[in-house]
C-alpha cells in the first residue's frame, strides 16, 4: 500500500489531490501537512513513497526542509508541486533532491504521469523544461541572473519579494537579522541591483 504526505498550506489543495490519490491508488495511505514544522513531525513517524512539497507557505523555509529531506531521508521521494514558474524553481529544487516539478495548473493526466514516475524511481521534468535546458546546453546561455544565487539568497529573494521584512526573513528560516543582511547585500550586489524595485523589477523581468 502507498503512503503519501502531503504538504501545502492550503486545505483545498489538499483536498483535491487527495481525492485523486485515493481514486488512482487505493488503497493508500494519506498524511497531510501545511507547514513545515508538521511535514518535519509526520516524517519522522512515518516512511513515504512519495511526498509533494509546495514552494510558498508561511513560517516556512521551502529550501530548507527540501535540504533536510534530503539528508535526513534520502531515499525520500519528493515532487515539487507549485504555481511558481517551473523555469525558475525547477532546475534549483531538483538539484536540492527533489525528484520532480510540476505546476498546480498542469493537466490531471500530467500530474498523475509525473507522480508515476517518480514512483518508479525516476526523475519527472516537463516537455518544455526538458526543451529549455536543451536550448541552453547548445547555446551556452548562463541563463538567469537568479540561478547564480546560493540556495539561501535566493530563498530570501523568495521572500523579499513576497513582501516579508528582513525581521521577519530570520524568523521564518530561523537566522540571525544580521545574517539575512549581509546575504540582502550579497544578492543585491550579484543581481546589480541596490533597492527592493529594482530586485522586484528584475525578478518580474524573468517572471519570477
Amino acid at each position: 500500500m502507498k503512503r503519501f504526505l502531503l504538504v501545502d498550506d492550503h486545505e483545498v489543495v489538499r483536498s483535491g489531490i487527495k481525492t485523486i490519490l485515493s481514486d488512482i491508488y487505493y488503497p493508500c495511505e494519506i498524511h497531510e501537512a501545511a507547514n513545515g514544522d508538521t511535514a518535519v513531525a509526520k516524517l519522522k513517524e512515518h516512511s513515504f513513497d512519495l511526498i509533494l512539497l509546495d514552494i510558498q507557505m508561511p513560517q516556512t523555509g521551502t529550501f530548507g526542509l527540501m535540504e533536510y529531506i534530503r539528508i535526513t531521508y534520502p531515499d525520500a521521494k519528493v515532487l515539487m508541486f507549485s504555481m511558481s514558474a517551473e523555469n525558475i524553481y525547477a532546475k534549483r529544487f531538483m538539484k536540492a533532491g527533489a525528484y520532480g516539478f510540476i505546476s498546480k495548473e498542469a493537466p490531471l493526466d500530467e500530474i498523475i504521469r509525473a507522480i508515476n514516475i517518480i514512483l518508479s524511481g525516476k526523475k519527472y521534468i516537463s516537455e518544455t523544461l526538458a526543451e529549455r535546458l536543451a536550448e541552453d546546453s547548445f547555446s551556452g546561455k548562463t541563463g538567469n541572473p537568479f540561478n547564480e544565487l546560493s540556495p539561501r539568497e535566493f530563498e530570501i529573494v523568495f521572500l523579499l519579494l513576497e513582501g516579508k521584512t528582513v525581521t521577519e526573513i530570520s524568523q521564518t528560516l530561523n537566522i540571525q537579522v544580521s545574517t539575512v543582511g549581509t546575504h540582502k547585500a550579497r544578492l543585491f550586489e550579484k543581481l546589480g541591483v541596490d533597492n527592493l524595485l529594482k530586485l522586484k523589477e528584475l525578478a518580474t523581468s524573468y517572471n519570477l
